[in-house]
């Protein structure tokens, strides 16, 4: 039901201000679709504090390029703390094939 809601209002921010303020994520996904995916696959709690590190670290001195949600929430993370949920600097990007054909060839 909670999550339900969340991704709600992450719909209704998506389809109305989110033009407003302008579409220019420096991300893959953008951050609101990284905040609903990481609140559908982690909960409420976690997932909430995973799209605000994301957000964070979504300015122009900020990371940017692919960056996914994590399949698990990172070790160390609890309810008790809860910034450890967040990544607050670099991002999960998918590896890249040309690094799998360096390290074969090598």
């Amino acid at each position: 039901m909670v999550r339900r809601a969340a991704h709600g209002l992450i719909r209704a921010y998506q389809l109305t201000l989110s033009s407003l303020v302008g579409r220019q994520c420096r991300h893959w996904p953008s951050c609101s679709t990284y905040t609903d995916e990481a609140i559908q696959r982690h909960g409420l709690w976690a997932g909430g504090w995973m799209g605000l590190g994301r957000i964070c670290r979504c300015g122009p001195f900020g990371t940017h390029g692919i960056d996914l949600v994590p399949e698990a929430a990172p070790p160390g993370a609890a309810w008790h703390r809860p910034w450890a949920y967040a990544r607050w600097r670099g991002v999960n990007a998918p590896p890249s094939p040309f690094a799998c054909e360096a390290m074969d060839e090598g």
